[in-house]
């Protein structure tokens, strides 16, 4: 049995001024620990992207017609709200797993030995993330689901993927200079391929802010777009993003590039034909709420498969690290 070290008045205090660094002093995560912790936070924040979708398929997006309380006299949901209560409140509830998530990766990278600042600096980055799209939620709610910041929100939360996927990867390198893999015409032409995709997923929330799926079964707002014109583009888009991928895999393979970049390439491109499929038969099937979750899940994992070619172009070999373990109070505060 483990003995549990006695905690003085003095320790208490501490723990109250700096409960991070308290814990830091007691706990040494392995890697693993750190690297799951990360993990945890991708993972929760496509179960966002996922319920969100929920929320707007079921017509649940003003089931708690107001913010930060689901009513005005009710905090949570009641039973005369019926199911688009329940389903809007869920969602809401979730935004706490998630900040536990990110508060789980915050501990475990400040935990670890030797402290790695930068690796702690992208979890804090995540929390100040979700805080600020939990109020945009809100104003979503408050607004009554206009279209314009349903973008913005789901915009922010591509954000905060890109974050928690940065933190993840990192937390498998070492913290040395980053040495690149590839030459500088591959880079260019990925970063090609960031503009694409991230244009691609903007115009996918046009998409959504025009098309039938409102959110809600009041009148709600639509953006003054001809869908059937704006998914077309949509889809053009797409292919571009496949052709890019295409090319990308073709040229690493003939120069005979790592493994790494080609292998995340080919996933990237996998990815994509299947999202491709989905967004076909979705369109041509009149937009079947579970193809349109399907689609957004899709869209995510896109996201986070062109972040990993991003990465895969540089490695960052292990090194010292000069902050110790137990730093002063105005460093143990980030």
């Amino acid at each position: 049995m483990v003995r549990v070290p006695n905690v003085t008045r003095t320790d208490a205090v501490r723990a109250l001024r700096n409960p991070l660094a308290f814990i830091a002093e007691r706990w040494t995560p392995t890697q693993r620990t750190v690297r799951r912790a990360a993990l945890s936070a991708i993972v929760m924040t496509v179960v966002i992207v996922v319920t969100g979708g929920a929320v707007r398929l079921t017509g649940s997006g003003l089931g708690c017609p107001t913010w930060p309380k689901c009513t005005d006299q009710s905090l949570t949901t009641t039973s005369e709200m019926g199911f688009h209560g329940v389903i809007e409140f869920g969602n809401r509830m979730l935004t706490y797993v998630l900040c536990a998530a990110v508060g789980w990766a915050i501990i475990a990278a400040r935990s670890q030995k030797p402290w790695r600042r930068a690796l702690t600096r992208l979890g804090w980055t995540q929390f100040w993330v979700v805080m600020g799209n939990a109020v945009l939620g809100g104003i979503v709610v408050l607004v009554g689901l206009n279209p314009y910041t349903v973008a913005a929100h789901f915009i922010l939360t591509t954000a905060l993927l890109t974050v928690a996927v940065v933190m993840w990867q990192r937390t498998r390198e070492g913290d040395g200079e980053p040495r690149p893999l590839v030459g500088a015409s591959i880079k260019q032409l990925v970063w090609f391929l960031v503009a694409a995709s991230a244009l691609l997923i903007a115009v996918g929330t046009v998409v959504t802010g025009a098309g039938p799926h409102a959110g809600d079964s009041s009148d709600v707002h639509r953006m003054p777009l001809d869908w059937e014109t704006v998914a077309k583009g949509h889809a053009v888009l797409a292919w571009i993003v496949v052709t890019l991928t295409f090319a990308l895999w073709f040229v690493l393979k003939a120069v005979d590039a790592p493994k790494g970049p080609l292998h995340r390439t080919r996933d990237l491109f996998l990815i994509l034909l299947a999202q491709g499929v989905i967004g076909y038969v979705q369109y041509f099937t009149d937009l079947p709420e579970v193809l349109v979750g399907l689609h957004m899940f899709g869209s995510a994992l896109v996201w986070i498969g062109v972040l990993r070619v991003v990465l895969s172009l540089r490695e960052r070999p292990h090194r010292a690290v000069d902050v110790p373990a137990q730093a002063d109070s105005q460093l143990s505060a980030v």
